[in-house]
């Protein structure tokens, strides 16, 4: 039974004040006054007339919008409601979501417009941007330098929309300096790189493959069997492909591990990808804004990061379930701290499993029923061990028919583009190397293997 973890409910009255503690921690860090929620629930006049709703929300577990199946990996940013604490709120509204009396009420929490990362060390701010009503979204990209002399450290990073009713969501890179090249006297042409470049359709500001670009929906019949040609997957640490912070619904600032930081190479340039929304129908203006925080000191390891992506899954018109694949085996005994899928609008589900060099298998996580709205990054609660040799397998699923609410077009034949109404299918992986003698901060020796 559900609620069988929470019998006393049924012998007593509830009212608001016994829901009003669960309602302040899970539910009013998005609902409250000038965030992205559409109400508040900071008080029981603001909350009373959202009882029904609160009820059959937590019921089907829409909200809080946690997705993780949990039978795999535990998370420290899990904010799901408990089965008490359904019961609670399922037991107040059909007790007529009474008051009580207010005087037993705890405190309601603060709400500080400030940076939740505090005050963060420097600022870098894209320049205004003026949206149009008129027309589809937009999504821009905008370079800004961090004119870094030396190389710098970072423990905390926080992405802000400068007005969050039009970013829809935005992400920011750090795009390290190219190192000069030297003049090559020999002109000959580079095939690889000349497909690559074929592969993919630029168009205001957005990029897609090109429709008649091979097929490969199963990236796992050898590692990295879908990624771009003449590239492999690279972590956040070498080259100009790590992203720092992303601002989407609901999602914390990132702050990486105690005794970790990530590296912010001298001379680097910030990347912001955002996503306008035009939902308002009348001009805007937005500066979004990177918060960060420098270590003190050099950091015990480097917080780094991996991307693998399927760039060549095709997903045809009203199938319901598109399987796509890749894999990648790592090269290193490493310890993951985090794990994030990414797709679109046709994004169903997504499952990151591994085979160890062993060959014991182990989900690590399971998004079965994955919304592009809320766009998650799981946090373990312990560093994962992940010994050199062990196979990564992301496996997702896309739904393209009518029954898919989100879905813009059943009748479209899909592939991996920028815009929402393209697809992606993406892992995002941070993990620390495996230091000889170094335990992670919060990692147990048991959990080593």
């Amino acid at each position: 039974m559900l609620f069988a973890a929470a019998p006393f409910l049924c012998a007593r009255e509830v009212t608001y004040v016994d829901v009003a503690p669960i309602l302040y921690k899970h539910c009013a860090g998005c609902h409250h006054p000038n965030d992205i929620a559409p109400m508040a629930m900071l008080d029981y006049r603001e909350t009373r007339p959202w009882a029904t709703a609160i009820r059959e929300s937590v019921l089907s577990k829409k909200m809080p919008p946690w997705k993780a199946d949990p039978r795999y990996g535990t998370w420290s940013n899990d904010w799901s409601l408990r089965d008490s604490e359904i019961a609670a709120i399922k037991a107040w509204v059909d007790q007529g979501s009474k008051e009580g009396d207010p005087k037993l009420l705890p405190p309601a929490p603060v709400f500080s417009t400030e940076w939740k990362i505090g005050k963060p060390d420097a600022v870098f701010s894209i320049p205004p941007h003026t949206l149009t009503p008129g027309g589809p979204d937009e999504y821009e990209q905008f370079t800004v330098p961090t004119n870094f002399t030396e190389d710098r450290w970072v423990i905390a990073a926080e992405l802000r929309p400068g007005n969050r009713k039009i970013v829809h969501h935005a992400h920011v890179f750090v795009n390290a300096a190219e190192k000069q090249k030297s003049v090559k006297t020999d002109t000959a042409k580079d095939p690889q790189a000349e497909y690559a470049q074929w592969l993919v359709v630029n168009e205001n500001k957005l990029s897609w493959i090109r429709p008649e670009a091979p097929v490969i929906d199963d990236g796992c019949v050898v590692d990295d069997n879908s990624y771009w040609p003449g590239k492999k997957p690279r972590d956040a640490e070498f080259g100009n492909w790590g992203m720092l912070s992303s601002y989407l619904p609901g999602r914390e600032p990132d702050i990486f591990p105690e005794g970790t930081a990530r590296k912010i190479p001298a001379g680097s340039n910030f990347s912001f990808q955002i996503h306008y929304s035009k939902a308002t129908k009348k001009p805007e203006i937005d500066v979004t804004s990177v918060g960060i925080i420098f270590a003190t000191e050099p950091p015990k390891q480097i917080a780094k990061r991996v991307d693998l992506s399927n760039f060549f899954f095709l997903i045809p018109p009203g199938n319901p379930n598109v399987e796509v694949t890749e894999c990648h085996t790592f090269k290193q005994d490493m310890y993951v701290t985090s794990l994030t899928p990414h797709m679109h609008l046709r994004g169903k589900d997504a499952r990151f499993d591994v085979t160890y060099p062993d060959g014991r298998k182990e989900t690590l996580l399971f998004v079965p029923h994955y919304n592009f709205n809320w766009q998650i990054t799981y946090r373990m609660s312990e560093p994962k061990f992940i010994p050199n040799g062990t196979r990564l397998a992301i496996i997702s699923h896309f739904d393209n028919s009518p029954n898919n609410p989100l879905n813009p077009n059943p009748a479209e034949v899909v592939r991996w583009g920028g815009a929402s109404e393209m697809e992606m299918m993406d892992g995002w992986i941070e993990y620390l190397d495996a230091l000889p003698g170094v335990m992670p901060a919060g990692q147990s020796a048991q959990a080593r293997f």
